[in-house]
């Protein structure tokens, strides 16, 4: 199995990108959450990876967090959902934001992403619902503590009612929550990062 790949980034060519490691050029599949944070090619790229094996293909897909490859391991244990569709729905609704769908069991929010029915985005809240707390928050990133899910939801709330677009929003509050922070804390820090 293939859980990791560290290395440097040669192409991207949406929703796949090819990684250099050790001479060997590894095409990764990946949600739009890392297009938001790539470096420039030809700069060193960490991805958590889920190596996926079926009769005709190898397939690698990539995450910026635990929490990402995590939630898309969840979603593959989901009658009705495969590899790709669990990458369409991480990259129109981040971890945060489809955890908050879950817990509010908003079936209309997850049907407006590709690929969703009605019948499917039930099963989604009914698979995942209590195992969201067991996960770890996409917005505390790789290891680090996460602010308090209500806070999360709160500020993310308010900076996409600002305009911001989901995936711009995931990211901002990603790289700025930590531990004991408020919701507006988290807003006042990452539109001061955006403004810098």
């Amino acid at each position: 199995m293939i859980s990791r790949l560290s290395g440097t980034l040669l192409e991207v060519h949406p929703p796949s990108l090819v990684i250099d490691v050790a001479g060997v050029g590894y095409e990764v599949e990946v949600p739009n959450t890392v297009f938001d944070r790539l470096p420039g090619t030809g700069q060193p790229l960490v991805l958590l990876t889920h190596l996926q094996i079926t009769q005709d293909h190898h397939t690698l897909f990539g995450f910026a967090t635990a929490a990402e490859r995590t939630l898309f391991r969840q979603l593959l244990k989901i009658s009705g959902i495969g590899a790709k569709l669990a990458l369409t729905i991480l990259s129109g609704a981040p971890g945060d934001q489809l955890a908050r769908y879950v817990s509010d069991r908003d079936t209309a929010a997850l049907t407006k992403l590709p690929g969703i029915g009605k019948k499917t985005a039930e099963r989604i809240i009914i698979e995942l619902r209590d195992k969201l707390d067991a996960m770890p928050s996409a917005a505390g990133g790789e290891g680090g503590t996460a602010a308090a899910p209500d806070a999360v939801r709160e500020a993310s709330d308010a900076l996409r009612s600002l305009g911001y677009k989901p995936a711009e929003v995931s990211r901002m509050v990603r790289d700025v929550a930590e531990s004991g922070m408020n919701a507006e804390e988290i807003i006042r820090k990452a539109l001061q990062k955006v403004a810098a």
